[in-house]
């Protein structure tokens, strides 16, 4: 019987991974292999009718530049109970399956590391190779490396914000556009900066205090006055979504957020309409302070998700999935994927991410003292400063107080 691997996918959907999995197909079928392509993530295996597609080169060169990801995915995480009594060992057995190739997050790669030991454990001799990916781009690769997904979602995301920014224009209207990112605000900040929005709000910025709404608000009407004094109307406040994650609870409370959590424990912010909140929160301050200021919200998130990728992820996805067929001819296993920056393949493991108390990877988050990001606050994003304290009376009894470096403590 022919040898096999065996694909699966697991999180959210990032552009890039068909690209990922045609090419990983493509360089087994090459050398004689069967590549078997498992829907349902992790569930597939702990299931006694797995549902999976053998893979041929024509499906694989059909799907490798579309969106999404053939492999239906899931967020799946078996337990132990799983494990004692529904591990299904016929799919690998019957089908002489060698290699367990994973795409997702950290947590997909720990838990192919435990069905790997799982196995070898039970005498069958198997190695797994994990490709990380995540639009957020939070996996601190070295030397800054991106994640898979990240610029073609950005590209996208910068598509939609670049048209909403037109319409703002047009209309005389500000707009807030809320952007995906979990805990760290590249996304936010990439296509903000990319769309020469006024203001950019991310967790990053609050690194010397702490963040609150108020704060959030007052950044925001900061923006509003500075242009209203510029003699522009109109304008975009780009929200990073992990501005929730350092919100404390009693921030939350008073904002009426209720949490629920994905199977991994993450806040499962994609529910919350991050945008419409602080939109609201907004006007009533707006009001409160007799501005008449049209607002609008806008949620970037699901829409860039699926998005076909960029010619940047095309062929960074294409090296990442030629790369699992070298690292798997050089005997690694347990394993991440890397492609450096001048295209070199080399593995990574998970010990050497995370955090030794904790077992977590610590998220890479926007390089908040670095030239870019302040290039970008000192030149491109609009705010009161001292200059302006005695034109802005005209809106504010207090603009010392809407100081976009006093709110900050910068």
């Amino acid at each position: 019987m022919k040898e096999s691997i065996i694909i699966l996918t697991g999180g959210g959907p990032a552009p890039g991974i068909n690209t990922v999995i045609g090419s990983i197909t493509k360089a087994f079928l090459a050398r004689g292999y069967r590549v078997l392509g498992l829907h349902g993530g992790y569930k597939g295996l702990f299931t006694p009718n797995p549902s999976y597609t053998e893979i041929d080169f024509v499906m694989a060169d059909t799907i490798f530049n579309r969106g999404g990801s053939y492999l239906m995915m899931s967020r799946y995480k078996p337990t132990e109970e799983d494990y004692a009594g529904n591990f299904n060992h016929g799919l690998f057995q019957d089908n002489n399956i060698k290699l367990l190739v994973t795409i997702g997050g950290d947590d997909t790669a720990s838990t192919a590391n435990r069905v790997t030991k799982f196995l070898q454990a039970r005498n069958y001799k198997i190695s797994n190779i994990h490709v990380p990916k995540t639009i957020d781009n939070d996996l601190p690769l070295p030397l800054n490396t991106p994640t898979f997904g990240y610029h073609s979602a950005k590209a996208e995301g910068t598509r939609i914000a670049t048209t909403v920014y037109e319409d703002a224009r047009t209309s005389g209207i500000w707009f807030i556009v809320a952007a995906m990112g979990r805990s760290a605000g590249h996304l936010a900040i990439g296509i903000g900066s990319s769309c020469h929005y006024p203001m950019i709000i991310i967790p990053e910025m609050f690194n010397k205090t702490k963040i609150t709404v108020d704060k959030i608000i007052k950044l925001s009407i900061s923006s509003i006055v500075k242009r209203k004094l510029m003699g522009i109307p109109y304008g975009g406040i780009m929200l990073s979504e992990g501005v929730f994650h350092l919100l404390d609870e009693d921030e939350l409370t008073a904002t009426g957020v209720k949490f629920t959590f994905d199977e991994h424990g993450h806040p499962e912010l994609g529910k919350i309409p991050k945008a419409q909140l602080f939109n609201d929160i907004l006007e009533i301050e707006l009001k409160k302070l007799g501005m008449n200021v049209k607002m609008r919200p806008i949620e970037i998130g699901y829409d860039i998700r699926c998005q076909a990728p960029i010619s940047y992820d095309l062929l960074y996805c294409t090296q990442l999935g030629c790369g699992v067929y070298e690292l798997y001819t050089r005997g690694e296993s347990g394993c991440m994927v890397y492609v450096d920056t001048i295209g070199r393949i080399k593995p990574l493991y998970l010990k050497d991410f995370q955090d030794p108390k904790t077992g977590k990877i610590p998220p890479r988050r926007v390089d908040i003292e670095g030239d870019q990001a302040q290039g970008i606050y000192k030149h491109i994003v609009q705010y009161i400063t001292p200059s302006d304290y005695e034109a802005a009376r005209e809106y504010l009894s207090n603009p010392e107080e809407y100081d976009f470096h006093k709110i900050l403590n910068w």
